[in-house]
């Protein structure tokens, strides 16, 4: 008797790998499709976003440099002048005055809680935002360095 060449009932109910693949492939590239290019956008768009972040650069600048209010007068500039020293490229790092690994953002309010004696900020507090953004920019061109001392 010759073997049938239609498979058993079994073995098409087994999935094959190369098939799942190529099926989850489609899936991911048709809901890809349905976002409507989430990576498009026009020369407007940039020189708009641009200027928002140059904004929220120039906010954390003052905020750095004495706009905190701080209460005991102290600014951030004080012990880093033009954000030296603060190395945003190597975060998150363990940081020694907090006994663990941190991130800049930690930092950040370490600083704001212990030489400046004030309240931390929120995360997503428009400060916050603003003082990375700066700090950030201090330092633009600088390879990301996480761990780094």
């Amino acid at each position: 008797m010759k073997p049938s060449s239609t498979p058993s009932p079994a073995a098409r109910a087994t999935p094959r790998p190369g098939r799942l693949v190529r099926v989850a492939a489609g899936v991911l590239l048709s809901a890809l499709a349905a976002t409507g290019g989430a990576d498009e956008y026009t020369a407007t768009d940039l020189e708009r976003w641009q200027q928002a972040y140059g904004q929220v650069v120039k906010k954390g600048d003052e905020l750095f440099h004495g706009g905190l209010a701080s209460e005991n007068t102290l600014q951030c500039a004080q012990c880093h002048p033009n954000a030296a020293n603060t190395h945003p490229e190597t975060y998150p790092k363990f940081q020694q005055q907090l006994g663990r690994v941190a991130t800049l953002f930690e930092m950040i309010n370490w600083c704001i809680e212990n030489p400046l004696e004030s309240a931390p900020l929120a995360a997503d507090d428009p400060r916050m935002v603003a003082l990375q953004a700066y700090i950030t920019f201090e330092r633009r061109g600088m390879p990301l360095a996480p761990g780094k001392h």
